[in-house]
């Protein structure tokens, strides 16, 4: 090509492109629509799993938890999601108020109360889809429960197995194939972390004999979560609180592991938000203090009521927020109130809240661990896939996370049978932590896999 034909194709081109510039200008190019999604067909069912004992914790005892099952069905997709009820936890007052089988048999309702609104909406993703239905059920849970001041935990429970259902049919519409790949944009960062290893914090209910929290110790567990706030009057919880730390210490004081930095065991106090006010609170540290166990605790979760409003950033002890944190709004509140701890529950609250609350707590630089709720093996992943991406706990190298439905649940070994994944190194407990391999995050611990078993009671 000669030197005039160059130029001339050249002002040809340039020519081409100026106008083509003024087309967009005048009729700019639509961004193609995110695509929506339609559940056409919904079917849920439950089984009921015995515990080993009565179960104790905010003053209350479980003695059996529902596994709801949920199908959610789109175009040719089908979908399946898993929760493990907890009026108890969802709201104590409901639990104190109704039998054990009618506060779950009234969760249960409100989960196929949500089935039906599911289907009256087009969402682009889970999250959109929680914002749309959310205000509707809350109003149909008070109206059905007949409690005008109902925990929005409950609700956030009774939409657990819908909310899971949705992300794996997000994840099926869209073709991703991992749990980072479905995490939207905004919520990345705060996952973004890969541990190779999640501590597992071990439960001690009011019930557990000594010799069994030995076995633990002795089993390489090295973080103890020390259910508190017992059964009775203000007095009289402080007393049984302060006579059982006094007992799990004397039990754990000596005992060492390789995890820890000083090799002392670690504890966490859960309250569950029955201690009264700040007052009453001081008097367990202090007497935690007396007895040489106070620089152990890692932290204390929900010692307070949801409504008390005391600053406790200066009790010389991390205070982590479970309950009361519904909302972003909820979050940032129990930050200011010196809260310096986030408990993540996406078996509890969702997936879909969880994810706003892991946001809030990644742009203030609050650390977060993942708490349970005596859930079935399948949702223990759900539960450390969040875990094993949230930064690691200070002092500790890695993610923390409890699970304690080995130790509660009469059925557990068949129930983890259910499991995609029941035989890989990653489902097992070793040292006191989960080990966390390249075929863990590849598999994205099962959850994106349809278990059979659960599939089969909502065919």
């Amino acid at each position: 090509m000669n030197r005039r034909t160059f130029v001339k194709k050249t002002t040809q081109l340039s020519a081409t492109a100026i106008s083509l510039h003024k087309q967009l200008l005048t009729h700019p190019v639509k961004s193609p629509k995110p695509q929506k999604i339609r559940v056409t067909a919904t079917c849920s069912n439950f089984e009921r799993e015995m515990l080993k004992r009565p179960f104790g914790f905010k003053g209350g005892y479980l003695t059996e938890l529902w596994q709801t099952v949920v199908r959610l069905s789109a175009d040719d997709a089908h979908c399946v999601g898993l929760a493990t009820q907890s009026v108890l936890y969802g709201d104590s007052n409901l639990f104190a108020r109704y039998s054990e089988a009618g506060g779950n048999a009234l969760m249960y309702s409100l989960t196929e109360r949500a089935l039906d609104l599911v289907k009256t909406v087009s969402f682009q993703d889970p999250i959109e889809l929680q914002e749309l239905i959310m205000p509707e059920l809350l109003d149909q849970g008070r109206s059905l429960t007949g409690m005008r001041e109902l925990n929005s935990n409950f609700v956030f429970n009774a939409l657990v197995a819908i909310d899971n259902a949705a992300w794996t049919l997000y994840a099926n519409t869209h073709k991703f194939s991992s749990f980072e790949q479905m995490l939207p944009a905004p919520y990345q960062s705060a996952l973004s972390s890969r541990s190779k290893k999640v501590a597992v914090m071990y439960q001690i209910p009011y019930a557990m004999p000594g010799q069994e929290i030995l076995q633990a110790a002795d089993s390489g567990y090295f973080v103890f979560k020390i259910k508190t706030g017992q059964p009775g009057s203000q007095a009289e919880m402080l007393a049984k609180d302060q006579a059982r730390l006094t007992q799990v210490h004397s039990l754990l004081k000596d005992r060492r592991s390789e995890q820890t930095s000083d090799g002392k065991l670690l504890y966490t106090l859960d309250s569950n938000a029955r201690y009264e006010n700040k007052q009453t609170l001081r008097q367990l540290l202090d007497h935690a203090r007396k007895i040489g166990a106070f620089d152990q605790i890692i932290f204390v979760e929900e010692p307070l009521a949801e409504a008390n409003s005391e600053y406790v950033g200066d009790l010389g002890v991390r205070m982590a927020a479970d309950e009361s944190v519904h909302t972003e709004q909820d979050a940032i509140r129990r930050i200011e109130q010196g809260y310096n701890t986030l408990v993540i529950k996406s078996i509890a609250k969702t997936l879909s809240t969880s994810l706003k609350i892991a946001k809030v707590a990644h742009d203030k630089n609050i650390p977060c661990i993942c708490a349970d709720l005596t859930v079935n093996p399948i949702l223990v992943d759900w539960n450390k896939n969040f875990a094993a991406r949230l930064a690691h706990f200070p002092g500790l190298g890695m993610g923390l996370l409890e699970t304690n439905g080995d130790m509660n649940y009469v059925n557990w070994k068949k129930m983890k049978q259910y499991h995609p994944f029941h035989n890989s190194p990653w489902t097992f407990v070793k040292n006191g932590v989960f080990d966390l391999d390249q075929d863990y995050y590849a598999h994205s611990g099962g959850i994106l896999s349809i278990p059979d078993h659960y599939a089969a009671l909502v065919k």
